[in-house]
């Protein structure tokens, strides 16, 4: 399973994380059965992978809803060097 970033949560329609959404929730929920059952996960780290994914596409759903959406901005960057000082 891919690892979903911000950015291409974010460029995806409400209807494409809908589908995610129930896609991930399939997945965890087979992977869950799985330990249940005694069985071993060839990766175990995945379930907290689909968990993380899930909250993620949620919360941009939220944000969308409410109209708070996050810009994305670029941390400004620190001029080094001597500054003078005029007098």
């Amino acid at each position: 399973m891919p690892i979903l970033r911000l950015k291409d949560i974010r460029g995806m329609s409400a209807e494409d994380r809908d589908k995610k959404v129930s896609d991930l929730r399939a997945e965890l929920a087979r992977l869950k059965t799985m330990v249940r059952a005694g069985g071993a996960v060839e990766n175990p780290a995945q379930i907290r992978e689909l968990r993380k994914t899930i909250a993620k596409i949620l919360t941009v759903e939220k944000e969308d809803k409410l109209g708070i959406r996050k810009k994305e901005e670029k941390p400004k960057r620190k001029k080094f060097g001597k500054e003078t000082k005029t007098k």
